[in-house]
């Protein structure tokens, strides 16, 4: 069974970095897609970015564009968020969540299989 293990998060000042690791177990990385998720109270769950395993193609939510980063290592089996210039709105538990098959035509769904613990991210004004 794939296991997602998010690591990272932190209380940080507006303006500051953090760089947050997911590392799966008994996932291939060959023909799927991974993700991360952010979820702050009282505002629906949000896909923050998603990288598909195999082409290494990339997509941001308009809220952090230009300034998260998703890469991954697929020797060492793990994704990560690189965020800089976090302001306030970025307070939330983000998840690290995988889909382990792409669509019929390569893409990544919609629906992630896994979902990590989730780390909190709290950024002060």
């Amino acid at each position: 069974q794939v296991q997602l293990v998010e690591s990272g998060g932190g209380s940080v000042q507006a303006g500051d970095s953090l760089r947050l690791s997911c590392a799966a177990t008994s996932y291939s990385f060959s023909n799927g897609c991974m993700a991360w998720f952010r979820q702050a109270p009282g505002k629906e769950r949000e896909r923050v970015a998603r990288i598909h395993n195999r082409s290494g193609s990339t997509l941001y939510a308009d809220s952090v564009k230009e300034r998260f980063t998703i890469s991954q290592d697929n020797a060492k089996k793990e994704v990560y968020l690189q965020m800089n210039s976090l302001k306030p709105e970025d307070t939330a538990m983000y998840y690290c969540a995988a889909a382990t098959r792409t669509t019929y035509g390569g893409n990544c769904p919609g629906e992630y299989n896994y979902w990590g613990q989730g780390t909190q991210v709290t950024v002060s004004s």
